[in-house]
């Protein structure tokens, strides 16, 4: 039924009936998706967790690269998730640790380096020894490259109040609706502090909350804080923790009651696949995730598990194998301007791996 109602709705969009207003660019038709969910429900999204850098289980490219950036626009990935720290003198910079060891070829804290000496350090291919030529880029050179073509997901490693100069940097490039900022909730004080932050940014971005079902699990408070923010998404998190067992219902962040609420505020229900450093696979995910579906090939019971459940947006660290997955099962609408998926993979420059 989903591959029949897939066709239907991509037949629509040649003859442009299918989508609420007119798209003049790859990105617009992503935000038309993006900020109207019920219209796509039959359409799951990939989100490329640090970018995409991991696929096929292997380091194909840095995390938070630019290079790995470029794949997963070439992929057909809707969003890419970045981490955004600073540098000693301020420079919003895109990096996931406090610490430059494990993804660059440098030591020590990003906050001890300025801009310019960070320059000097190249992105490494994590697990690989691999020594790319790219440099630490700066936010501002990441939205540039992604411009008109994919949403970005900025996960802040800083201050909530940091996420004011994210969106005014957005902004300035005339790309606030592109930019996707989030912040975690679990009670209402929380909601109300964020909410104070949030105001003094201005109108017109795009903020997403951020729950997790061992602090919430009360649908009306999922709700209301989505409309609290008129989000366009909520990303859920189904903890695993010490449990063997994977989880059979999604838990209670992916009930009948949420999609419900979700229904009710036009937003996506977004679940993270991707994996965490030193925890058991799917610890995001109620142990399904991004090991479970492509390590042992079971991707039905990860993809299309959350698909099921009503998952419309997947963050993954393999957008290749999602989509694929996707596309294939009729979860995936055709945009009328791309074929998904693009099966080609561009490499990474590197250089020779150093002692």
């Amino acid at each position: 039924m989903r591959a029949v109602l897939a066709g239907v709705v991509s037949f629509l969009l040649t003859l442009g009936l299918a989508t609420p207003g007119h798209a003049d660019t790859r990105v617009d038709q992503i935000l038309e998706r993006f900020e109207n969910a019920n219209q796509w429900r039959d359409h799951v999204m990939v989100v490329a967790h640090r970018a995409g850098g991991l696929q096929d289980g292997k380091r194909r490219f840095a995390e938070n690269s630019i290079a790995a950036l470029r794949d997963a626009i070439s992929l057909g990935a809707e969003m890419v998730e970045i981490d955004i720290r600073r540098s000693s003198d301020g420079e919003l910079v895109v990096m996931h640790d406090s610490w430059l060891d494990r993804t660059t070829d440098c030591k020590g804290e990003v906050l001890a380096y300025r801009m310019a000496e960070l320059r000097k350090c190249r992105l490494v291919v994590e697990g690989t020894g691999a020594v790319t030529a790219e440099p630490v880029p700066t936010l501002q050179e990441y939205l540039a490259v992604a411009k008109g073509k994919i949403l970005v997901n900025l996960d802040n490693k800083l201050e909530t109040a940091d996420l004011v100069d994210m969106v005014a940097l957005a902004r300035a490039m005339a790309m606030e609706a592109q930019v996707v900022v989030k912040a975690n909730l679990w009670n209402a004080e929380r909601v109300a502090s964020v909410k104070a932050i949030m105001a003094k940014v201005g109108n017109g971005f795009q903020f997403m909350p951020v729950m997790a079902d061992d602090a919430v699990r009360d649908p009306a408070f999922v709700e209301a804080a989505g409309k609290a923010f008129a989000a366009s998404a909520v990303e859920m998190i189904a903890w695993r923790g010490d449990a063997v067992g994977m989880t059979d219902t999604g838990g209670p962040l992916f009930s009948a009651r949420v999609k419900a609420a979700s229904v009710r505020g036009n937003w996506h229900i977004w679940v993270d696949t991707h994996a965490i450093v030193n925890k058991p696979g799917g610890y995001l995910s109620g142990g399904r995730g991004d090991e479970l579906a492509v390590a042992a090939g079971f991707p039905s019971e990860v993809f299309g598990f959350w698909a099921e459940r009503g998952a419309t947006m997947i963050q993954t660290d393999e957008p290749r194998a999602a989509i694929n997955w996707l596309a294939a099962n009729g979860y995936r609408v055709p945009y009328s301007d791309i074929e998904e998926p693009v099966a080609s993979v561009v490499g990474q420059a590197v250089l020779p791996p150093t002692n």
